[in-house]
């Protein structure tokens, strides 16, 4: 028997097999995430630690869990992990990739038509009544036929967007490491990003990419919030270069109220919502837990970061 901690309770029934294999589990409370000293005074006996993004998992956190040998990430990034610091102890991570592909893609492909068709300053005009008759000149967008793509990482969700966006009439560019991503840029009527958040990638989208974008044009951030400089974003667009934004990510997570980013026009911001949809979450669970199942029984787990 391993004891194993759940950092909040996920959907689905498939956590109950940790349960049904023999094993202790402890769900910490909530659906908010534990403050740190809960964290780390729950994990003190932890064998397998059930992880969501917004838990820390570094030398301090291994340091608190002295019996840990099992790290599952609910999650397909793994920033939020120390790779180093648990590849010194010998543990294994796992993540669930895959089974989110789908929901984070249709979510893309939301932003970048609300973003399009200025969704967001329409609808607000609606509830202020600002909105006082039809104008002819009143919210005009982007149409999509014929609009050219920028795919920034062509990774599974990168290439599931993009075929979301061609079955609309997009010109879809994928853009990989390898490329020249500000001529890419410049091209480009809208840019959505897919990479992963590493040294590389952090701020990739800085006041130099966003002035080398076509004037007007439209990003979407479904990746993390860190590969975007958003007080430059806000800059490109108040001064207009940027026509809009859509983001799912961004820095903090939750973002206060009063972040100047959220007086920017044209600007769509949701909570981190991806993988929101009933079976994508209930998919990784399932990941989650098969994951952790094997690492404990000294198997690899099926999605080994690294493996």
């Amino acid at each position: 028997m391993a004891r194993i901690l759940v950092t909040r309770a996920i959907p689905g029934p498939a956590l109950a097999q940790l349960a049904q294999a023999g094993h202790a589990v402890t769900i910490l409370p909530g659906e908010l995430p534990p403050d740190r000293d809960t964290l780390l005074a729950a994990v003190a006996e932890a064998d397998g630690l059930l992880c969501m993004l917004t838990e820390r998992v570094d030398a301090e956190l291994l340091a608190a869990a002295p019996k840990l040998r099992a790290v599952s990430n609910y999650a397909v990034g793994t920033d939020n992990i120390d790779l180093g610091a648990v590849a010194a102890r010998g543990i294994p991570v796992g993540n669930t990739p895959d089974v989110l592909t789908d929901a984070t893609a249709d979510l893309a492909l939301a932003l970048l038509l609300a973003v399009a068709r200025r969704l967001p300053e329409a609808e607000r005009a609606v509830r202020e009544g600002t909105w006082t008759a039809w104008r002819a000149s009143g919210w005009l967008g982007l149409e999509l036929r014929g609009a050219r793509l920028a795919i920034v990482g062509a990774g599974r969700i990168g290439r599931a967007t993009g075929e979301r966006a061609a079955a609309f009439g997009m010109v879809v560019e994928n853009v990989g490491r390898r490329d020249n991503l500000h001529a890419a840029l410049a091209r480009a009527d809208a840019v959505s990003l897919h990479v992963p958040l590493t040294d590389a990638t952090q701020h990739l989208m800085d006041a130099r990419a966003f002035a080398a974008m076509r004037p007007g044009a439209i990003l979407v951030n479904t990746a993390r919030g860190g590969i975007v400089d958003q007080a430059a974003l806000a800059a490109a667009l108040h001064s207009g270069q940027l026509g809009g934004a859509g983001l799912d990510v961004m820095t903090p997570e939750p973002l206060p109220t009063d972040d100047p980013l959220l007086a920017a026009p044209n600007l769509l911001v949701v909570p981190h919502i991806g993988s929101a949809t009933h079976r994508a979450r209930e998919a990784m669970t399932r990941l989650a837990v098969k994951n952790l199942l094997a690492a404990l029984a000294g198997e690899q787990m099926p999605h080994q970061v690294g493996a």
